[in-house]
């Protein structure tokens, strides 16, 4: 099985405006709810494509029983711990007549040393079963700044592929844990390495100590920089929408095509159909599959020479 990490586990709510007034009052449909997440959003991307999938995380308070109480209508086995602070919510106003999304997301819980140690238990008895790992999203409060590094090279050390999605310290000190694959967007991989050329930065953060660097470019598709070679995917056109979970979907993307034994040119383009997919949806999260069959043929990967970045 494939599992995922949210530490920092949310109420997805998503609204639809025929168009977003500041200072105005809007009367919009009831919110569409989902489990949200990053880490969760991979989840339930990876059960639709088939794969056996365990979600683990914290969750806590009536939104972390709303949370799970979604969970149980997807195929995803649920895994969380509970703890006592309420789980965040993020709230997404879907703009239709602008084609964007405005994003309102909470912090999160305050976790205590007990609670994350029950994590840490829990985590370190479901890797005895996992074939892959994707640690994904922020930390919460009183989670350890290096947990994300403490959780890869437990996985390391059972020899099991680990992915990471976070940004900010926990990425800077999660990636010197070297992991297998790294996710960061190209203002997370700027902010990491100093440097705002997407392969210059990739290739410094490899330095680093993550063997492959997949990032994402937004509607510009993705770059990955890998021990095989290096490519750029490139989606056949920008899709208006709401963009929320589309580097999700792109994560699940890769651990799916790493769990069939697709080269990095098929995952690539797997994990940019699946995000341009997800853009296209109406609920955050989420992917439209007519969409993402339609566009994997469409997107061009291209190899690129990291040489005299």
């Amino acid at each position: 099985m494939i599992l995922t990490v949210t530490l920092n586990a949310a109420l997805d709510l998503t609204y639809r405006v025929p168009h977003l007034r500041p200072q105005a009052e809007h009367r919009v449909p009831p919110a569409v709810e989902r489990p949200g997440g990053k880490g969760l959003n991979v989840a339930r991307v990876l059960a639709s494509l088939g794969h056996e999938t365990v979600a683990t995380g914290l969750a806590g308070g009536a939104t972390g029983e709303t949370v799970r109480t979604l969970l149980a209508e997807t195929t995803v086995t649920d895994e969380f711990v509970r703890i006592t602070g309420p789980t965040r919510r993020t709230v997404a106003v879907v703009d239709a007549s602008a084609g964007d999304t405005t994003r309102l997301n909470e912090t999160g819980p305050d976790v205590t040393p007990a609670e994350w140690a029950a994590f840490d238990d829990r985590y370190t008895h479901l890797l005895r079963d996992a074939r892959a790992v994707a640690l994904c999203g922020s930390l919460p409060p009183g989670v350890p700044v290096g947990a994300y590094a403490h959780l890869v090279r437990a996985a390391r050390a059972r020899r099991i592929p680990v992915l990471l999605d976070t940004s900010g310290e926990p990425l800077r000190r999660g990636i010197a844990a070297r992991p297998d694959v790294v996710k960061p967007n190209a203002a997370e991989l700027a902010a990491l390495t100093g440097t705002t050329d997407p392969l210059r930065a990739a290739v410094a953060a490899r330095r680093r100590g993550a063997h492959a660097v997949a990032a994402s470019l937004g509607p510009d598709g993705m770059l990955a920089l890998t021990p095989d070679g290096t490519w750029r995917a490139t989606p056949p056109k920008p899709l208006p929408g709401n963009p929320t979970g589309a580097g999700d979907s792109a994560v699940a993307g890769l651990l799916s095509g790493w769990a069939e034994g697709l080269a990095w040119p098929e995952r690539l383009a797997r994990a940019v159909a699946l995000s341009a997919a997800t853009v296209a949806a109406p609920a955050a999260g989420e992917y439209d599959a007519t969409m993402y069959e339609r566009l994997l043929g469409q997107v061009k990967v291209s190899p690129l020479s990291p040489s005299g970045a």
